[in-house]
């Protein structure tokens, strides 16, 4: 059976370490070229909208700040029952979560057989732009963990020769840009 994985980057750009999802992701898809088998989506806050790229997946990796208990800017791997536990902090009663989105593909019967979540515990989930200084030094070890994981499913990540090395959002600071909100 062909595997058909879903590369996911989680969190809110706006609720600083939040965006570490997607921070995480931008710097894997600058740094590596992948297969065609592997879809990338920035997952942002997409909620419900989230179920269409999660169904009819044989695997699911996930790039999230996660809740842990253990200290800020600690690299975190879950899988199977391990999940919900790290991810279900909700910043709104209105707001559904990433944790929602698998119990629900549960309920459904299309939750992928092979979900894993890797992340980084974070220090501040409040409103401002960019991660804090102890979450952003894990970003390049976090980004090796997710190849790693990829590689552990027969995914060969080949390094981008044209990489930067760096984010959208860390190449407009380095400019002395300031983003817009």
């Amino acid at each position: 059976m062909q595997q058909n994985i879903l590369l996911l980057g989680l969190g809110n750009l706006l609720l600083r370490d939040d965006g570490l999802g997607i921070r995480a992701l931008e710097l894997l898809q600058d740094r590596y070229d992948l297969p065609d088998e592997v879809d990338c989506v920035d997952g942002g806050v997409l909620g419900l909208e989230l179920m269409a790229h999660v169904e009819g997946r044989t695997h699911l990796l996930a790039i999230d700040a996660v809740q842990t208990g253990q200290a800020a800017g600690t690299l975190v791997r879950l899988e199977g029952e391990e999940i919900p536990k790290g991810l279900t902090v909700k910043l709104s009663m209105h707001q559904v979560t990433f944790a929602d989105i698998m119990a629900l593909s549960a309920l459904r019967g299309t939750l992928p057989p092979r979900l894993v979540v890797w992340g980084v515990v974070p220090e501040i989930l409040e409103s401002g732009v960019g991660l804090t200084p102890v979450v952003e030094a894990q970003l390049g070890g976090l980004v090796n963990a997710v190849v790693g994981e990829l590689e552990s499913w027969g995914i060969k990540a080949s390094p981008n020769p044209n990489s930067n090395g760096s984010t959208a959002m860390e190449q407009m600071l380095k400019r002395g840009r300031t983003p817009s909100l």
